[in-house]
């Protein structure tokens, strides 16, 4: 049985069968961890003690015939960004709680009560701000393919331990691309919910009018179990949806013939040529899965990431904001430079962006969707870029090159829209990836299209290239 390359719901019946323990799984998981970060710094903290502890009592629990969970056992590795009782998340930045939360955030609360082991803390970007993996205060994360490459960001210890075989899934958050960059730059799949629809209390906050959390894995069907179990109201998080969860498992078994993927040739046309015949193969499995592609109009994208930036600068500002004036010598170069940008915008062009959040997103769906399913895009524009070539610090060509990386992902933050990531086609080179961007609450339809993309383009455990 190759651990490394097991899904979650797989490990999770086998350990509920009896054919190995959730402590034999987690000390391997364990093992498997230490190289890893020795050679993509992807750890924050190791818990060996907490796992090892927690996978002997989900034993002992299935040997008294107990239920402990649909992921009874299966060990799992975190961004360091939720509270946790007990401890001090990092928030990748030497700024952080003063002392040890009091109790978890929901999201961890309901993996524990689904049986998952978790047996370290990961790797982010400083506050969750940056998308390609740098941190000046940590280390920059490095790409288990090739170690001279970005991760992507900020869920990057969560990308790497994934597509290494550590884990067979993780929680992140994606504010901007947080969650595709990171699984296309590691060769590997995520799902951003739809804005709502997962509790984020007890997460760091970023930009709140943005901020989502969800789930990367290396097999969709582990997406879709992660749903599962993350998806639902929170009291804590008032603004949490209220739709009932359906059962995304069941939904990622629908059919997928005819499904209308919509297709803008000239905004995909904007990117790197090697992206764009990846994004050609890609459709091409897709269609072999039975979807078919249509042309469609995603207008004024550039406008939608300007209204997206003043929402995200803003709000980053007045969350951490305070830490900038009371202790901006703490704070990495990148984050820093970005957080000040922040204080330049004027209440009345936040005030608009936000008003005219929900007119925009109704014509998108009602023109762009209007004879497609959903959409497909690149993640990263370029080819997977070196982590020499954006490690610009907070110098002036900051915000341009970051503005590339992210260029196909923050236009749909702000419109809120469900994605799911999946790999290019690999032919020995290095990972990339492409998001499929469905309607509100179509988490189910993007799995269901996701499992059949796998069969023909089974998920891949990272190789080192170089």
């Amino acid at each position: 049985m190759d651990l490394r390359s097991l899904a979650a719901v797989d490990l999770a019946k086998a350990i509920r069968d009896r054919k190995l323990t959730s402590l034999e799984a987690t000390t391997a998981a364990i093992a498997r961890l230490k190289p890893v970060h020795e050679l993509c710094n992807a750890v924050v903290a190791f818990e060996d003690d907490d796992a090892l502890s927690f996978a002997r009592a989900i034993d002992a629990s299935l040997t008294r015939g107990d239920d402990p969970g649909a992921l009874a056992g299966v060990p799992l590795a975190h961004k360091d960004m939720f509270d946790r009782a007990g401890k001090i998340p990092s928030w990748g930045a030497r700024i952080r709680l003063d002392k040890p939360c009091a109790r978890d955030a929901t999201l961890i609360h309901r993996l524990k009560a689904a049986g998952s082991v978790q047996i370290a803390a990961l790797h982010l970007t400083e506050f969750a701000f940056g998308p390609t993996g740098h941190n000046y205060v940590l280390g920059h994360c490095r790409n288990p393919w090739d170690p001279t490459r970005i991760t992507g960001g900020s869920s990057s210890g969560s990308a790497v331990c994934v597509a290494a075989g550590v884990v067979p899934a993780a929680l992140g958050s994606d504010t901007g691309g947080s969650l595709r960059l990171p699984a296309a730059a590691c060769g590997i799949a995520s799902i951003k919910p739809t804005w709502s629809r997962v509790t984020r209390a007890g997460a760091m906050p970023l930009s709140p009018s943005l901020d989502t959390v969800g789930a990367l894995a290396r097999d969709v069907r582990d997406l879709a179990a992660m749903m599962t179990i993350l998806a639902g109201h929170d009291p804590l998080d008032p603004t949490s949806s209220h739709r009932s969860v359906p059962d995304y498992q069941q939904e990622m078994s629908q059919p997928v013939q005819g499904l209308r993927i919509g297709i803008d040739d000239a905004l995909i046309g904007e990117a790197h040529t090697e992206v764009q015949q990846a994004i050609e193969s890609s459709l091409q499995q897709l269609e072999k899965a039975g979807a078919k592609r249509v042309k469609v109009r995603l207008k004024d994208f550039a406008v939608l990431d300007h209204l997206m930036q003043i929402l995200q600068l803003t709000e980053v500002a007045s969350s951490h904001g305070p830490y900038l004036r009371r202790r901006a010598e703490e704070i990495g170069p990148q984050v820093r430079a970005r957080i000040e940008y922040g204080h330049f915008i004027s209440g009345a062009d936040y005030q608009t962006a936000l008003r005219a959040r929900g007119t925009i997103l109704a014509r998108v769906l009602s023109e762009t969707y209007a004879d497609a399913d959903m959409t497909i895009l690149p993640v990263l524009a370029d080819p997977l870029p070196t982590i020499a070539d954006l490690d610009v610090a907070g110098g002036p060509k900051l915000l341009a090159a970051m503005a590339r990386v992210v260029k196909y992902t923050r236009p749909i933050n702000y419109l809120g829209l469900p994605t799911i990531t999946l790999p290019v086609p690999r032919t020995g080179g290095l990972p990339n990836g492409f998001q499929l961007v469905g309607r509100p609450f179509a988490e189910g339809r993007l799995l269901a299209i996701g499992r059949a993309y796998q069969r023909i383009v089974p998920p891949e455990v990272a190789t080192r290239l170089a």
